[in-house]
C-alpha cells in the first residue's frame, strides 16, 4: 500500500479516520488475522502450540508482555514479529517529536500547533516500520536515555527557561509513542532505573528533573529476561514486574525436525554455496542432534541454556568446510560427511557454558563428546542397536546374527584406516571400500540407496560402531580419524602407560 496523501487534519476528518490505541490497534489486526487464516508470527518456528497462543491471549487482553526464557529461544524475534500487527501507516502532527495523533495530541508542541492552525495543522504518515523501537539494557542506560532530560541547549537557543516544558529533550520512550517498544535482559537494567518506569506503565506520567508531565504515552511494552535465577547480575523489581501483565515462557525446539526447520531458516548460505555443496539430511539431522545432547549434557550449564545459534553457525561451519576440501581440491561440487564435522567445533565451543566438570574436561573435549553422543543418538535410528548382538550368557536365549561382525574382524585381523578431511571425494570413497564386509552392511538395510548414500552410510556405521567401542577411533594431527581394533587400542594404551604420540584419543 501506498503511502497516504492526505495533508492536513481537515481532509483527516473528511475521510473517516479514527483515533485508536496502539494497543487497540494491534487487538484489531490479530482479529482480522483470525478472520482471513493468517499467520501474524510466520518466521517463528515451534511456538505454534505454546508460546504464540499465549501472545495472542495477551494482545486480546491489551497487556505489555514479558518474554522469560533462556538465551537463543526467539524473545527478540517474537518481539519483531508484532510490527506486522500494527496498522502500515498513521497520521501524526508533522513535526511532532513524540508522533503525535491528529485527534489525540499530547505534546506542547503538538497542542499548540493545533490551537494556532486548526484544521490546516499539516500532517504526515509514519510506517510501521519506524514505529518499534528497543533498547539493550546495560547497567549504563539511565533515565535520561529512556525518558529524558532537560536540555540547556535548546533553553538557550529558545531563551526559556528551566522551567518551560519545552526545554526537555524526550527520551526513547517517550519517542516510542504510538509504537512497540521492547527492553532486551531487562534484570541487567539497574533497580533505580527500573523504578522510572512504574509510572509509565500504570499511570502514563513521567518525571523529569523536577517536571511532572501528565503524558499519557500510548505504547506496547515487550520485555525480555533470562530466568531470574541464571546469573547474579540483577532481578525484576518485583513492583515492576508486577505491573506487567502477562509472563509468557519461552522454550527450545521440542523436536529435531522443528531445530532443523529453524536452522534452514536462519543459516546464512549463499547461492553460490548451495550449488556447491550437498548437505545429506542425516548431516541436518546430526548438527541438531548435537545441540540436543549439550541441553542435557553433564558437562554444560543448563541454566544458561544452549541457544539455537549453536545450530545455525555449526550448520554454516559445516557446509564451509566442505567448500574449502573443494576449493582445495578444484572440484565444482562435493558432499558433506562425517568427518566434516570437525569443523562445526569452534561453533560448539563458542556457544556452551560449562560446570565445573566440563572445565576440568576442557571445551575442545566436550564439543567432541557432544558429537560422539549425538553420532551414537542417531546411529540406532539409522542402523540394528549393536547392543542387540551382544551374548547374553542365556543357554536358551537365541542371538540373532551380527551384521557388524565381518567388519569389526576386519579391524580385529590388525587393519587400521586413516579418513582425511581434505581427502578427495573417490579417494574417501576408495579407502571405505577397503573394509571387509562395510559394503554390504550398509546395502543389507538399504538396497535401493544410491552410491553417494551409500559412502555417507558407511563412514557413518564406522563412526557408529566405533561409539559402542566395537573399534576404536582417535584424531589424526591432518584433520581426520584413525579407525582400528578396540582390544589392539586398548593394549597400546597399556604399553604407552595412556599416552598416545601425536594423536588424540578421542
Amino acid at each position: 500500500m501506498n503511502q497516504p496523501t492526505i495533508k492536513t487534519i481537515a481532509e483527516l476528518k473528511k475521510s473517516g479516520y479514527k483515533h485508536k490505541t496502539v494497543k487497540e490497534e494491534i487487538r484489531h489486526n490479530l482479529i482480522c488475522s483470525f478472520e482471513t487464516k493468517t499467520n501474524p508470527f510466520p518466521d517463528v518456528l515451534g511456538y505454534e502450540d505454546s508460546v504464540i497462543p499465549d501472545v495472542e491471549r495477551a494482545i486480546l487482553s491489551r497487556h505489555n508482555i514479558l518474554f522469560l526464557g533462556l538465551r537463543g529461544q526467539a524473545k527478540t524475534r517474537m518481539a519483531r514479529e508484532m510490527v506486522n500487527l500494527l496498522d502500515e501507516w498513521i497520521p501524526v502532527i508533522e513535526g511532532s517529536e513524540i508522533n503525535d495523533d491528529p485527534f489525540a495530541p499530547i505534546s506542547h508542541y503538538a497542542i499548540s500547533t493545533i490551537e494556532e492552525l486548526g484544521d490546516a495543522t499539516p500532517i504526515s504518515w509514519l510506517h510501521r516500520s519506524e514505529r518499534y523501537g528497543e533498547k539493550l539494557a546495560t547497567p549504563d542506560v539511565s533515565v535520561a536515555d529512556l525518558i529524558g532530560d532537560v536540555d540547556p541547549i535548546k533553553a538557550a537557543n529558545l531563551r526559556l527557561s528551566f522551567a518551560d516544558e519545552r526545554v526537555i529533550h524526550f527520551g526513547i520512550i517517550p519517542r516510542s509513542h504510538r509504537g512497540i517498544f521492547v527492553i532486551n535482559e531487562l534484570p541487567d537494567l539497574q533497580a533505580r532505573i527500573q523504578v522510572s518506569l512504574f509510572n509509565i506503565l500504570q499511570e502514563g506520567d513521567i518525571q523529569i528533573r523536577g517536571f511532572k508531565l501528565r503524558l499519557p504515552l500510548d505504547i506496547m511494552f515487550v520485555f525480555t529476561a533470562n530466568p531470574e535465577d541464571y546469573t547474579n547480575r540483577g532481578s525484576i523489581v518485583t513492583p515492576l514486574k508486577d505491573r506487567i501483565e502477562s509472563q509468557i515462557v519461552t522454550h527450545y525446539p521440542k523436536t529435531i525436525e522443528v531445530s532443523k526447520a529453524i536452522t534452514t531458516q536462519e543459516a546464512n548460505i549463499l547461492d553460490e554455496q548451495e550449488k556447491r555443496i550437498e548437505v545429506p539430511e542425516l548431516c541436518k539431522l546430526l548438527v541438531e542432534q548435537i545441540a540436543m545432547e549439550a541441553r542435557k549434557s553433564e558437562y554444560v550449564d543448563q541454566k544458561s541454556g544452549v541457544s539455537a545459534r549453536l545450530t545455525i553457525s555449526a550448520y554454516e561451519n559445516l557446509v564451509s568446510t566442505a567448500e574449502r576440501r573443494a576449493l582445495k581440491e578444484s572440484v565444482s561440487k562435493t558432499t558433506v560427511r562425517i568427518t566434516d564435522f570437525i569443523g562445526v567445533i569452534p561453533a560448539i565451543t563458542g556457544k556452551i557454558e560449562l560446570v565445573y566438570e566440563g572445565e576440568q574436561e576442557g571445551p575442545l573435549n566436550v564439543a567432541y563428546r557432544l558429537i560422539s553422543q549425538a553420532i551414537r543418538t542417531l546411529f540406532v535410528q539409522y542402523f540394528p542397536d549393536p547392543q542387540t548382538f551382544k551374548k547374553t550368557g542365556r543357554v536358551n536365549q537365541k542371538v540373532p546374527p551380527n551384521p557388524y561382525q565381518s567388519i569389526i574382524d576386519w579391524f580385529g585381523q590388525g587393519n587400521d584406516l586413516v579418513m582425511l578431511q581434505d581427502e578427495n571425494d573417490e579417494a574417501h570413497k576408495q579407502t571405505l571400500y577397503k573394509v571387509n564386509g562395510l559394503y554390504a552392511a550398509v546395502k543389507q538395510f538399504y538396497p535401493k540407496a544410491d552410491e553417494a548414500q551409500v559412502t555417507l552410510l558407511m563412514e557413518f556405521l564406522l563412526h557408529g560402531l566405533s561409539e559402542f567401542s566395537l573399534i576404536s577411533k582417535k584424531g589424526v594431527e591432518k584433520g581426520g580419524y584413525s579407525f582400528g581394533d578396540i582390544l589392539g587400542s586398548m593394549m597400546n594404551m597399556s604399553n604407552l602407560g595412556g599416552h598416545e604420540d601425536e594423536e588424540e584419543d578421542i
